[in-house]
């Protein structure tokens, strides 16, 4: 299971805005991944929080470089994509990951990554946060931007 040796995370997120971003594509799933983030989210004492649809993963870039330029500390980003029988998979995934990558790296604003990249749908259930999910991605990408955005204000504050 992809959750194996995952650290255990709980942040103070107080004061905090954060934008999720979460594509439409398998609503069951993203359903649960929303619900995970909301969950997470409050958990974590944010208040301030700003919730985006987009079709798909391809257009989660787009939508965090505009987020994170508007001045939100972090971006979480939400989407599954299923491996069919054609290359899209491969595109639409790489498409996302270096999208999201430039983002961060090009903003300096912690992207939380909540991309699913199954290869089928039963793959997908197990990572939603759903009731009987094994794992709690939508959770665990708020956690990760979360524990990010503190970590980073407490040696290298964001100027601007």
């Amino acid at each position: 299971m992809s959750g194996d040796g995952s650290p255990e995370i709980s942040v103070d997120g107080t004061g905090l805005r954060v934008a999720v971003v979460a594509a439409r594509w398998h609503a069951e799933v993203m359903d649960g991944l929303l619900e995970g983030a909301r969950r997470a989210l409050a958990a974590s004492g944010v208040t301030d929080v700003v919730e985006v649809r987009v079709p798909g993963a391809f257009e989660l870039p787009v939508a965090a470089a505009r987020l994170a330029a508007a001045g939100f500390d972090a971006v979480v980003t939400l989407a599954v994509v299923i491996r069919g029988g054609t290359p899209h998979f491969e595109y639409v995934c790489d498409a996302a990951t270096s999208g999201l990558t430039q983002v961060a790296v090009g903003t300096g604003v912690p992207i939380g990554f909540g991309v699913l990249t199954v290869d089928n749908e039963a793959q997908a259930l197990h990572r939603a946060g759903l009731r009987g999910s094994r794992e709690d991605k939508g959770a665990e990408a708020v956690l990760a931007a979360l524990e990010t955005v503190v970590a980073l204000r407490e040696v290298a504050p964001r100027r601007g």
